[in-house]
């Protein structure tokens, strides 16, 4: 914060903790625990002169594994106060996975959970540049108390603050993950920020909502989104764990007005019996978000149905270099579209770079001045550009005369059978809907005459149902809705798919099954 800022007037934790101390900042939905502004601000500043004491500057990196709890977005904001870059990994990952993340994103400041203990105390820090290692609730071998560290650093603001940036890191869905980097935007603490106007702006989420997040917060969404409902002042709930009877009872009992959901939420959801979904009151809500994946059809309107026309979906990356927006009543009119563009221009490309008219199917980019890369990896990120203003999050999709995208699927996970493209997306959006199906991927497999060949790889909502007579069924089911050559031509069942809290199918885990005896992939 510069000296001649008003803190009162800018956007961050500190202003609602000079304007309205007592009001609720987070609240966690399984135990209970919360936090006002006035508490969160000096937790985060403590933390942030932490980092100082370490000898830590703006530019410098912090990464944190942690599990969804009430000292991760206090830890995020220590972080940001200071001007750091900071990675919040996946509690989910193995401890080859974190010491990758670790070292290749540059981190000097390591923070866990015991509840991670497992695997941090499993983490090589070798060849990182790791210099301390903190770890929050408790004891473990090599690690400092977090909550002893921060006790003893003042709760008394750093002057002339900057704003600090995640660079967090790709699921990993396609190959290793990959740290975006955007560069901080050198900008006093509290500056406007772009959430936060897209809050107010597009969403229309002020600083009285009570806002809902029931998704992993060390994903981007979920972390920007709990960030800029703190810069605006609102209460946010953060659930633990994502369950879809806890969550609606969450909405009721906390009078929530505004979340963000990924599709397979909302799937879940509607699979609930009648009588659960109508045993919670979800009148409260005004505002949902949801992204991070195309929504089926089917599953859009029965959610308009059920909460009303307060969908609101977006189509955008970590990355930053795009965005696209559409309301509930737009989408009634475009069944199907994630919006028109916000940020960037939406071009359409085939393979050769060529422009495409309205209405083909090809690459999307967006053109604008948006500047990233994938940390470490200069052919990623060039692969990524197209001339000097050009850049794709890799999805496949075609845009109407008004403007409106729809997306296909992504290129990665495209199946060529014989010479044709197949988007698998369109075959899962079917089985997703039949009643037995509680979730789906649909995969290109190996075959000698075409190359590949399409099979779906269902869990069921009861696995005792999992017979020939049932695949047969689906596959038939599939195909009244879909050409012939789009549908699996075989199904595998499994007890659970290897799926990202954040909803992302890690397909390639599923993929590496059928084609570990080739010397190609498809």
């Amino acid at each position: 914060m510069g000296n001649n800022d008003d803190p009162q007037q800018l956007e961050f934790p500190g202003t609602w903790a000079i304007n309205e101390p007592d009001r609720i900042a987070i609240r966690m939905t399984g135990s209970g625990e919360k936090m006002t502004y006035s508490e969160l601000d000096e937790k985060a500043n403590r933390i942030s002169n932490l980092f100082v004491d370490l000898g830590l500057r703006p530019g410098d990196h912090v990464a944190f594994c942690l599990e969804n709890t009430i000292d991760f977005l206090p830890l995020a904001w220590g972080a940001h106060y200071a001007g750091l870059y900071y990675t919040a990994i996946s509690s989910r990952l193995t401890e080859e996975e974190m010491g990758y993340i670790v070292k290749d994103c540059g981190a000097r400041v390591f923070v866990t959970s015991v509840r991670n203990r497992d695997t941090a105390e499993q983490i090589d820090f070798v060849d990182t540049g790791v210099k301390e290692k903190f770890v929050i609730g408790g004891n473990m071998d090599g690690y400092t108390s977090f909550e002893d560290a921060i006790e003893s650093t003042s709760k008394e603001p750093q002057t002339d603050r900057f704003e600090g940036q995640d660079m967090l890191y790709s699921s990993g869905t396609t190959g290793l993950p990959k740290g975006v980097k955007v560069q901080a935007p050198n900008v006093p603490l509290g500056s406007p920020s772009a959430q936060a106007m897209l809050f107010r702006a597009v969403f229309g989420i002020e600083s009285d909502a009570v806002y809902l997040s029931p998704a992993p917060l060390y994903h981007a969404a979920p972390l920007r989104f709990c960030m800029a409902a703190h810069r605006i002042g609102a209460t946010v709930i953060v659930m633990e764990k994502f369950d879809p009877e806890e969550a609606l009872a969450a909405i009721e009992a906390n009078g929530v007005t505004a979340s963000q959901w990924v599709p397979t939420m909302f799937v879940r959801m509607l699979k609930l019996p009648e009588e659960v979904r109508e045993k919670y009151d979800t009148t409260s809500l005004k505002t949902v978000i949801h992204a991070a994946a195309p929504c089926p059809i089917e599953v859009k309107k029965q959610m308009i149905d059920w909460w009303g026309p307060i969908l609101h979906e977006y189509y955008a990356g970590t990355e930053g270099n795009g965005f696209t927006y559409i309301n509930s009543e737009d989408w009634l009119n475009h069944p199907g579209s994630v919006g028109q563009s916000l940020l960037g221009e939406l071009v359409i490309v085939n393979d050769d770079g060529d422009e495409l008219p309205n209405g083909e199917e090809g690459n999307v980019y967006f053109r604008s001045d948006s500047r990233f890369e994938y940390h470490n990896d200069p052919e990623k990120t060039a692969a990524s550009r197209m001339g000097e203003d050009l850049s794709t999050l890799g999805d496949i999709g075609r845009v109407d005369e008004e403007g409106f995208l729809y997306l296909t699927d992504r290129k990665a996970h495209m199946i060529i059978s014989g010479g044709v493209n197949i988007y698998p997306q369109e075959a899962e959006n079917i089985l997703t809907m039949h009643p037995d199906v509680y979730d789906v991927a649909v995969i290109g497999v190996p075959n000698d005459e075409f190359g590949e060949e399409v099979k779906a790889v269902v869990q069921l909502v009861d696995s005792k149902k999992a017979e020939p007579a049932l695949e047969r069924e689906l596959i038939a089911y599939c195909r009244s809705h879909l050409a012939d050559l789009k549908c699996p031509r075989s199904i595998d069942f499994k007890e659970e798919l290897p799926r990202h809290p954040t909803g992302k199918l890690y397909k390639r885990l599923l993929k590496d099954e059928y084609w570990s005896d080739k010397e190609t992939r498809i």
